[in-house]
């Protein structure tokens, strides 16, 4: 089968970060789908993998964590889906990713895609959708309905701000405030949900202020490192803080004057440990699509790069690395 690897870590401009190459078809055992991979998204856990974490000696890496496509073929213990079936997911870091023609999934992270959506535009929302769910749900605990509190969201035009402004607009009675600093950016987030859009290379201090907002919910998804002292002066005290990015560094003392609490958020967790509620991306999953037939979220689709292969995954990862992409990267097909 066709599929696209690497075998060093290397700068995206290298002939070799990224390669065309043939692999042997995988077999489904267990609770595992063979999915036929239609379309997929490029995420920047797909540049911070090539770079960071290089594969044994003689094997091949694929990386892609957002795919959507048809089921080919089902392991003798699944029970949530057949061949045919039309799903969407995001699947696990340390299996083989969706850069491929054929792809392994276990069915319990897998969920069936949205009527209304064709594969490209599903492929954009599984891996976004997942991290702003379980951020916003189950790591800082908001309740669907809740009103009366404000949240913002640094980084808001991006993949998974997109999504989570949606999901808050959608799902509370949240004030949302998002953080963009390009006109189209900006613009993108208010088109999102977001009720009030800030500069986030300018004072937050100070617009927070004007908009006499003490944020209860604090999430930054983007240079945390960078915004951490203005995030601890403008976040409400007992406010709950979360955040997805890998600060170079992190003083935890900073939360204690206000009695934060920090919440970490990785989509990855609960397949790489096989968690016993691992189940709960399948049950989220499904309630996304349903909302997405519903007409209550849209894709976050911005650019389409052409057909799946090297070259093109190649233009989305130096996208993804200059930190100007808006809404999320789609190839589709091979």
């Amino acid at each position: 089968m066709k599929a696209i690897g690497y075998q060093q870590s290397l700068p995206v401009d290298h002939a070799q970060a990224l390669v065309d190459i043939e692999l042997p078809e995988p077999v489904a055992e267990g609770r595992d789908l063979l999915v036929e991979v239609r379309a997929v998204s490029v995420n920047p856990v797909d540049t911070k993998v090539r770079l960071g974490m290089a594969p044994a000696d003689g094997e091949w890496r694929v990386l892609g964590w957002d795919a959507a496509g048809i089921v080919r073929a089902v392991g003798p213990n699944v029970t949530l889906f057949k061949p045919g079936d039309r799903v969407w997911y995001a699947g696990s870091i340390v299996r083989q990713g969706s850069n491929s023609e054929l792809q392994l999934v276990d069915e319990r992270i897998v969920g069936k895609m949205p009527k209304s959506l064709d594969f490209p535009e599903a492929a954009a929302l599984p891996l976004t959708s997942l991290t702003a769910w379980e951020m916003l749900f189950d790591r800082l605990e908001i309740k669907p309905g809740e009103t009366g509190k404000s949240l913002l969201i640094i980084g808001a035009a991006g993949g998974v701000g997109s999504i989570m402004t949606q999901l808050a607009r959608q799902l509370t009675g949240l004030t949302i405030i998002g953080t963009a600093s390009r006109a189209e950016t900006k613009s993108w987030a208010k088109e999102m949900g977001a009720h009030h859009v800030i500069d986030h290379h300018a004072s937050l201090v100070e617009q927070l202020s004007e908009l006499k907002i003490q944020p209860d919910y604090v999430v930054s998804l983007t240079h945390t490192d960078k915004h951490i002292h203005q995030i601890i002066d403008v976040i409400k005290p007992q406010g709950k803080f979360g955040l997805i990015d890998d600060p170079e560094s992190f003083d935890i003392k900073l939360l204690k004057r206000k009695s934060l609490s920090l919440h970490w958020e990785l989509m990855f967790t609960r397949a790489l440990y096989a968690t016993e509620d691992m189940i709960n991306q399948h049950k989220i999953l499904n309630d996304v699509a349903e909302m997405v037939d519903a007409g209550k979220l849209r894709t976050t689709i911005s650019e389409t790069f052409g057909t799946i292969n090297a070259e093109n995954l190649k233009r989305a990862h130096t996208l993804i690395e200059s930190g100007k992409a808006r809404g999320k990267i789609v190839l589709a097909r091979f």
